[in-house]
């Protein structure tokens, strides 16, 4: 059930709100069949101070609860030949969360010319699950090793956003200047893992549950207790220069520095209370050119660092030094029928050093998996062929690869990343006639094989899936219904770097939407 209403609250339409809400209570897709239940709440108040000034105060907050699913097996070389429905989990698994953001938008605009906005976001995460995670798999006899674990990895986050945006000339050339400052910071207090307690053993092939009752895990060992926090500042200036009228270039230069402290206190693998702190800092340049040498062709080149902190821990409670990156991106963009059909068509290169992945052998943990390089070509294609006839087309070709590794995985290719994949959805809307209103969609998308750890010990298979829509619209009210994975197609859509966390898709799955406007 989902609602979203929105109106003024006063006279002179100052004051106005917009509150979207949702709950859903559905059966999972998987084995056991118990409920995913979900409610979400968003409320929104905009205050138009003056012609000039407005003022946004916002808050979202959302509960989940779903069973812990641990997937499927490999063995071998591919996913274990079992019914992609059956659960290796056990019922009692749950994974639950909650999450709370809230803060306000402020923007002031002196001018036609300069503005000002500052905002600020509150937001506090909390997951909690409890499952029952594989030690091992004695492949020949299909027997999987588990016991429960029960993690509480609470989260707060404070952020501050400041920037002025302005536009001036300086002779013949136009200039758009965004300059800022950003401030975060994050806590990660009381974060425990408590299990790895009493074993027992479950068969792929011929599941029996409910062998061992979850345990009080107040009374379970805890394998991990720390808090860690950080603290990140940026600064950056930006400036948009319309050199000519065909001609345009992007430059910005950022300044990052985080500092972050880690605390480990006494647990079964850390079992000396630490302290330690690590300080990063790095500019980080930005640039972009568009040039336009007739007016429906546009010919782009972007060049781009990033650098961000990495909020997981080493086994050992160690963080992760921060992620850095490096994106450069040739391309060219069309459009065509009279500026209703857009083609764009690019080369992107893309590598990331200190990339933080699960670790496979210590589920509450990270790895650095190195630096990973990923080159590849993407084409677009989105617009409207006809009056009522609309279609989005994307094809891309990727090789993603590690090129920097201590672990022996240099050159293999990356977790989840297919070398091919494309998608086409078209949807018509017929134009006249006593059945106007009434649409029709169909789409098929095409994920290649990949590999489902760094290591490369197995492959996921590829897979091609239907879908289909139908909806009618009238006047203040729309009725649809989606069609997924028309076909019923068994598939994986991806691993969690691990043999034993392999995640099946949903089957055939129908979702009826009824909308209305008042």
């Amino acid at each position: 059930m989902y609602s979203d209403f929105s109106g003024p609250l006063d006279e002179n339409g100052n004051l106005l709100y917009r509150l979207n809400a949702l709950y859903r209570d559905s059966a999972y897709y998987r084995a056991f069949e118990p409920d995913v239940e979900r409610a979400f709440v968003a409320p929104v108040l905009q205050w138009n101070i003056s012609d000039n000034t407005d003022l946004s105060l916002f808050l979202e907050y959302s509960d989940d609860q779903r069973p812990y699913d641990t997937g499927l097996v490999a063995i071998g070389d591919r996913v274990a030949d079992i019914p992609f429905d059956r659960n290796l989990s056990q019922p009692e698994d749950i994974n639950q969360a909650t999450y709370l953001r809230t803060g306000y938008q402020f923007e002031h605009r002196f001018s036609d010319r300069w503005k000002f906005r500052n905002g600020f976001n509150y937001i506090a995460y909390n997951t909690i699950f409890e499952s029952s995670f594989v030690f091992n798999l004695d492949e020949a006899t299909g027997d999987l090793t588990r016991s429960f674990i029960q993690l509480d990895q609470p989260s707060s986050t404070y952020a501050v956003q400041t920037n002025v945006v302005g536009e001036f000339s300086t002779g013949a050339i136009d200039h758009t200047v965004l300059m800022g400052l950003d401030y975060i910071h994050r806590e990660q207090v009381g974060n425990i893992g408590r299990g790895f307690g009493t074993t027992f053993t479950l068969n792929i092939f011929n599941p029996v549950y409910g062998t061992v009752p979850k345990p009080d895990f107040s009374s379970e060992p805890i394998f991990f207790a720390g808090d860690t926090y950080t603290d990140a500042v940026g600064l950056y200036v930006q400036d948009q220069i319309d050199v000519l009228d065909n001609l345009h270039v992007l430059a910005g230069l950022r300044y990052d520095t985080v500092n972050q402290r880690n605390v480990n206190r006494p647990s079964v693998f850390v079992p000396t209370a630490s302290e330690s702190t690590q300080s990063d800092s790095a500019f980080v340049p930005r640039l972009g050119i568009v040039y336009q040498p007739i007016e429906p062709i546009s010919l782009y080149t972007s060049y781009s660092q990033s650098f961000a902190p990495n909020s997981g821990t080493f086994f050992g409670g160690e963080t992760l030094p921060p992620e850095e990156g490096e994106q450069f991106e040739v391309g060219i963009r069309a459009e065509a029928l009279g500026g209703r059909l857009f083609a764009n068509l690019a080369y992107f290169d893309i590598t990331k050093n200190n990339v933080a992945t699960s670790d496979p052998n210590n589920p509450a943990f990270s790895i650095n998996a190195g630096e990973q390089s990923s080159q590849g070509v993407e084409l677009d294609v989105i617009g409207e062929i006809l009056p009522g006839w609309n279609i989005i087309a994307n094809y891309a070709y990727t090789d993603a690869r590690i090129t920097a590794n201590n672990d022996g995985q240099l050159g293999n290719r990356l977790i989840n990343a297919p070398e091919h994949s494309a998608n086409v959805w078209t949807t018509y809307e017929l134009q006249t006639g006593n059945l106007q209103g009434l649409s029709f969609g169909l789409g098929v998308n095409y994920v290649g094989d990949r590999f489902g750890d760094l290591d490369n010990s197995f492959r996921l298979d590829d897979y091609f899936l239907t879908n289909a829509a139908i909806a009618y619209e009238q006047d203040t009210w729309r009725a649809a219904l989606n069609f997924r994975n028309l076909f019923d197609v068994e598939h994986i859509t991806g691993t969690r770097n691990s043999r034993s966390e392999v995640f099946p898709g949903e089957g055939f799955t129908v979702v009826g939407t009824l909308s209305v406007e008042f």
